[in-house]
């Protein structure tokens, strides 16, 4: 039995891991879907001091509360920061991190710092001042496909649900950096990667070998690599596969960096 740890993205709570958990816990795991501070049905506890502190305590607190050991923290888009964060904490206590649709944040890096696109940035920070009293930051539109990343082959029920449920986000979760001591980078690690969303094994690959020292760690044998036929949002997607790859990835499977495709090893770690 593995305890997972899950952490939700942006404009999203714990509800958006339901079908993902339930069949966790249907495989013998245990699932605990993390709704930080300020998000889904804990919007009404957002404020002008709700920052990346709060939330990487919010996921602290769960693993200690719950006594969790040997566990594997996921984080999703921006919920990447606070799990890694958390890990860094406690790193003695996690067996992996699983980095699911997001960047690779280092220790200094604010969420708004890694956005790839400057353009964006300048429209949440817009957005925040202009709608949501420069202290939260409103759901976009769903047809915003370059705020919420790519909602390919959600079914319908899905998207409502999306839509329904979504809820502002704090901005000073996005804007304090991250403060790591460098214990998370001993843990080891998985990416999955939803390449209708734009990222695959093959970016990351090309990233390694363009030789920058950033992307250095990502040829380390304990990480290994996942891609998933779907958009930014798999946990409503592609619930079954995306469970299956959870449950490879705690077990230390996925494809290492220079393995031929189709001839992944497990991890060691």
């Amino acid at each position: 039995m593995t305890a997972f740890v899950l952490v939700s993205g942006g404009y999203t709570g714990g509800w958006i891991w339901r079908d993902v958990a339930a069949r966790l816990r249907e495989r013998g795991h245990q699932a605990h879907p993390v709704t930080l501070t300020g998000m889904g049905d804990r919007r009404h506890l957002a404020g002008p001091g709700t920052d990346l502190e709060t939330h990487i305590e919010d996921v602290v607190q769960l693993l200690d509360h719950e006594e969790l050991r040997d566990t594997v923290v996921v984080g999703h888009c921006y919920g990447l920061h606070p799990a890694l964060g958390a890990v860094d904490r406690r790193a003695d206590r996690i067996r992996r991190l699983v980095y699911l649709d997001a960047g690779m944040p280092g220790d200094g890096d604010a969420a708004v710092d890694v956005m790839p696109d400057p353009a964006v940035r300048e429209r949440l920070l817009r957005r925040a001042e202009d709608l949501g009293n420069g202290y939260v930051l409103p759901p976009p539109p769903l047809e915003d496909e370059r705020l919420w990343g790519s909602l390919a082959l959600l079914p319908e029920a899905a998207r409502r649900r999306l839509e329904k449920l979504a809820a502002p986000q704090p901005l000073g979760v996005l804007t304090q950096p991250l403060r790591l001591t460098g214990k998370a980078a001993q843990v080891p690690a998985t990416g999955i990667f939803c390449t209708a969303n734009g990222a695959s094994i093959a970016v990351v690959e090309s990233l390694v070998a363009s030789g920058d020292p950033r992307f250095r760690a990502l040829a380390d044998p304990r990480v290994g690599f996942f891609d998933l036929d779907t958009g930014h949002y798999p946990m409503l997607s592609h619930p079954d596969e995306l469970t299956d790859l959870l449950i490879r990835a705690a077990a230390g499977e996925g494809r290492r960096l220079g393995e031929p495709v189709g001839h992944p090893r497990p991890s060691t770690a």
